[in-house]
């Protein structure tokens, strides 16, 4: 799931960090994966942290997922990551994070209910972020399925 989501950082880092002048160009490559890491990371604290419904019904989309209180979270863990890690003022990599991240984390969103996109799936998520490769996504809601589990979570977030 990382390497997919280094992939996703790149297709959206753009202006928020390739064209970015806080940002030397030489460590372009090396932010991307800073803040694909850091948000694998954070996805992967929310679910240890027992907020696996929560992080269940962001995926599943339901309202913007730059709104969301996980996304928000994300957001200063990245700039902290990258503000310590490259130099960056706090003030810059602030900026960066809340620009990428949001547009990262709706396509995340997007890709994870397109049944014509493979790249993200909910139950591929929620493993890889559990470390339970037996988690059966079902199971959150009394054996739902994802579309079902998607739109009862998605009412939480509207």
């Amino acid at each position: 799931m990382l390497d997919q989501l280094i992939q996703l950082v790149e297709q959206n880092a753009g202006s928020a960090i390739v064209q970015n002048k806080a940002i030397p160009d030489q460590n372009n490559q090396a932010v991307i994966k800073t803040v694909a890491e850091q948000i694998f990371s954070g996805l992967k604290s929310q679910a240890a942290g027992g907020n696996i419904q929560q992080l269940a019904g962001l995926l599943q989309g339901g309202s913007n997922a730059g709104s969301n209180p996980i996304v928000t979270q994300l957001i200063s863990s990245v700039a902290s990551a990258v503000a310590t890690k490259f130099g960056i003022s706090q003030q810059a990599a602030q900026s960066m994070a809340s620009s990428l991240l949001p547009v990262v984390m709706n396509q995340l969103v997007k890709k994870t209910n397109d049944p014509k996109d493979s790249s993200f799936d909910l139950g591929g998520i929620m493993k890889s972020v559990t470390g339970n490769s037996g988690f059966d996504v079902g199971s959150l809601l009394g054996g739902k399925s994802t579309g079902e589990l998607g739109n009862m979570l998605g009412g939480l977030f509207k």
